[in-house]
């Protein structure tokens, strides 16, 4: 009897794990193939369960609390804005990501609200500005990556203005990269006319 019932405990067990890792598994679908400790633990699932994803091979880790399914390239864009969610890419990495410059930002731009922590931030080699909260949402747009995944960015004008101020430390030929690109996309040349 009491085998029985110690197979049926064991039985059971694996079932929730089984049901858990189903969970986590479908969480990272719905994302584009990333899971996050944030997102799991919003739905109540215990942090622990990520390790048996892991060692079964189901998830890998690409940063501190931030988890990808094998099949996905790992993009380092969407690791940093899970990582921290306040960010929005600004400055050059949003001239980049909005195709207003080729050149490829060799550090992070991300700008987040004037009472966010940038202690973890800075250790990331990232360039973090920070703003008044009721500037800090405006212009946020969603855009999709290199890597084919939505990441938080300013729009081209917010971009713009935020380049243009002395402050951003903007080589002068991104800038005027930057504004011609704007130019050419809107049409500005027809509004003068």
């Amino acid at each position: 009897m009491l085998e029985n019932n110690i197979i049926i405990s064991t039985k059971v067990k694996e079932k929730n794990e089984r049901n858990v890792s189903d969970q986590i598994i479908q969480i990272a679908k719905e994302n584009n193939g990333v899971v996050t400790t944030a997102d799991i633990t919003e739905r109540g699932i215990l942090r622990g369960n990520i390790k048996t994803l892991l060692n079964s091979g189901k998830l890998e880790r690409t940063a501190r609390g931030v988890y990808i399914l094998p099949e996905i390239w790992e993009d380092e864009f969407v690791n940093l804005q899970a990582r921290f969610r306040k960010g929005i890419f600004s400055n050059e990495t949003a001239l980049f990501l909005l195709d207003l410059t080729d050149r490829t930002p060799n550090r992070f731009d991300m700008t987040f609200p004037a009472t966010y922590n940038l202690t973890n931030v800075k250790k990331e080699q990232i360039i973090a500005l920070t703003v008044k909260k009721e500037w800090y949402e405006e212009g946020i747009l969603q855009v999709r990556s290199p890597g084919e995944n939505n990441i938080k960015v300013y729009n081209m004008e917010r971009t713009l203005c935020d380049i243009l101020r002395k402050r951003s430390g903007v080589d002068a030929g991104i800038i005027v990269e930057a504004c011609k690109r704007y130019a050419e996309m809107h049409d500005i040349e027809a509004l003068c006319v």
